[in-house]
């Protein structure tokens, strides 16, 4: 098995490093725009395996799609952060720019490959992947519902003190503050999250979660990476061992939900088809407002992107 990444920042490092660890690929390539960077990554990678023990043989190349060749899953990672003075428009316009050029390179030499987006803004840029690579939509989606459920269970167990491990959770709709946790579907050992905790608690938790990402950046100037990466990482060994493991992931709606033509976080059941289910959950009104709510959100944010690309035309 062969896994590319894309990108050898922070994100793109800690997947690669996750994948290596766990070894759930023969081989990942690593790639950069940036000159001996990915190299020097992937060195430093290969470098602990007599350390740690694994066997995954990491590469890095800088630019060089010729040796993605025949991955069966790729992970986008390339994207630039929003800096001072750049508009949301700047933002996405940059960033789809780049995904879309990583998804033709990427999809000319892996035809066959899945792929998986975690570039920012992450629900318009999986929308770009997807436009771009012409792909099934069962082959291109986004990574978010993982990292937010995950940030979402691990207040929880703080607030518990209990062990990360017997918490689940189902989380829902477009990554960032318009993102649906599901209280309802929350469950600590089996047990009914809301019978171990009171409501303001759980609402307080749920709003910290909504801003997880935000919380990072003020405690560090940049965003999170080792949760990002790890996620990332969760979602190849599902498909590449076929573990068919029930995730949130992003993807474009096709009638699910009452929603079309709009990519959310919705469970998922994950294999190595890609995408082998969606899972339609028995929502409630207020659950329904609170998703459509977040569709909305994303759907501006989409044709904002159209807009772009209209333009350029």
């Amino acid at each position: 098995m062969k896994v590319t990444v894309v990108g050898a920042g922070n994100v793109g490092a800690t997947c690669a490093d996750v994948l290596a660890y766990r070894e759930i690929a023969n081989e990942v390539v690593l790639v950069d725009i940036k000159e001996g960077f990915a190299e020097g990554k992937a060195l430093d990678i290969w470098q602990k395996s007599p350390i740690n023990l694994y066997d995954t043989r990491t590469v890095g190349v800088t630019n060089d799609y010729t040796r993605t060749a025949n991955s069966d899953v790729v992970v986008i990672t390339s994207g630039l952060p929003r800096k001072p003075g750049m508009t949301r428009d700047d933002l996405i316009s940059t960033n789809a720019g780049i995904v879309q050029s990583v998804t033709e390179n990427i999809v000319k030499h892996s035809p066959n490959a899945i792929i998986i987006v975690v570039s920012n803004p992450l629900d318009v840029m999986t929308y770009a992947a997807h436009i771009t690579s012409k792909l099934p939509r069962t082959r291109v989606m986004g990574m978010a519902g993982i990292l937010d459920t995950a940030r979402y269970r691990a207040f929880l167990a703080e607030a518990l003190n209990v062990s990360p491990k017997d918490i689940q959770a189902v989380l829902m709709g477009g990554h960032g503050d318009t993102m649906v946790p599901l209280p309802r579907y929350t469950t600590v050992g089996g047990i009914p999250v809301t019978e171990l905790i009171d409501e303001e608690t759980l609402n307080a938790i749920v709003e910290r979660t909504k801003n997880g990402g935000g919380e990072l950046v003020k405690l560090m100037g940049t965003s999170a990476w080792y949760a990002p990466g790890s996620a990332a990482a969760q979602m190849v060994e599902a498909i590449v061992r076929d573990q068919r493991r029930v995730f949130p992931v992003c993807v474009k709606l096709e009638g699910e939900y009452g929603i079309e033509g709009v990519y959310l976080g919705v469970p998922v059941i994950l294999g190595k088809n890609g995408i082998e289910k969606i899972i339609e959950l028995q929502l409630n009104e207020d659950e329904k407002q609170l998703l459509e709510t977040s569709r909305g959100h994303v759907k501006e944010v989409m044709d904002a992107l159209d807009n772009i690309n209209a333009a350029k035309a």
